[in-house]
């Protein structure tokens, strides 16, 4: 882990590349995807009606970072997981150094769900995500689309394609496009908090 500081993890992913184990014991691994995934921030994004009904009624509040390690847990917590027990200490080094944040979804004191994610200028990319109430993630990610078009974020990047991405709007882009968003968004001066 001596190869990781700071600098040279925000600098990793300036340039695109990001972070994975494949478990306890494993090795910290730089990774780049040529077919990246991004969660628009335009009209493009989309989520099903029925979470309408759930964003009407309220039954959420949004925090940032007030349980940063409990969403970084309950990310990793996973049959398989690529959120080693090394790779959680490192995402607490960044979250101290101020660039790892947490955007949570809270039903009264109960952590529903959560987005870890690094903002760099003005681009998030979001590693995971997880909830313990039904909704609680589908919720946050509804919130933290907005979060980031208010705060004047240019790229939301998501890594790569799963189908619940999918249901959001989410789309791959090859790498010469990425990488224009990407210079974009490291344009931007934006404050996630």
């Amino acid at each position: 882990m001596e190869r990781f500081n700071i600098r040279s993890i925000i600098d990793g992913y300036s340039q695109g590349y990001f972070l994975m184990s494949e478990g306890d014991g494993q090795p910290i691994e730089w990774y780049y995807t040529n077919a990246r995934t991004l969660i628009p921030l335009d009209n493009r994004f989309r989520y099903p009606k029925s979470l309408q009904r759930v964003l009407n009624q309220n039954r959420f509040e949004v925090r940032i970072d007030s349980a940063f390690s409990q969403v970084v847990q309950g990310c990793a917590d996973r049959e398989t997981t690529w959120i080693s027990q090394e790779l959680i200490a490192l995402y607490q080094d960044l979250h101290l150094a101020g660039w790892a944040h947490s955007f949570e979804t809270w039903q009264g004191d109960q952590l529903a769900g959560g987005i870890l994610g690094i903002a760099i200028r003005g681009m998030f990319i979001g590693e995971s995500m997880f909830f313990k109430i039904p909704e609680g993630s589908k919720v946050a990610m509804v919130k933290l689309v907005e979060h980031l078009r208010s705060r004047g974020y240019a790229l939301f990047d998501a890594q790569l394609m799963n189908p619940h991405l999918e249901r959001f709007g989410a789309f791959e882009v090859e790498d010469l496009i990425y990488q224009e968003l990407l210079q974009k968004g490291l344009a931007r001066s934006c404050q996630f908090t």
